[in-house]
């Protein structure tokens, strides 16, 4: 099971121009994040102040991680960045060194 760093930006051709739209818009958005939270795939969420953007951490194989990112599709895409913990670090810099 992999961690990923999840960069995610909502395509401002999808935004509704109207704000109780877009509000409604965001509450299911959000809705979906916390249903994530809650299976536990994503370990933290967050959104950049004044952006239509943000990241999300999360964790599983390719195959999870490309379903979930599926359920937001075409409001929001992302770019994912696979991460190494401290300790794999370690044992990177641990093999360099033999």
């Amino acid at each position: 099971m992999g961690r990923y760093l999840l960069m995610w930006q909502l395509d401002p051709a999808r935004v509704p121009v109207d704000p109780k739209e877009r509000g409604a818009g965001w509450a299911g958005l959000m809705g979906m994040v916390k249903k994530d939270m809650e299976k536990g795939i994503t370990k933290d969420w967050g959104a950049f102040v004044g952006e239509g953007s943000g990241y999300c951490v999360v964790e599983g194989t390719e195959t999870e991680i490309s379903v979930m990112v599926q359920q937001y599709s075409p409001i929001v895409q992302f770019k994912t960045h696979p991460v190494m913990s401290v300790n794999q670090v370690e044992e990177m810099i641990g093999t360099l060194s033999k």
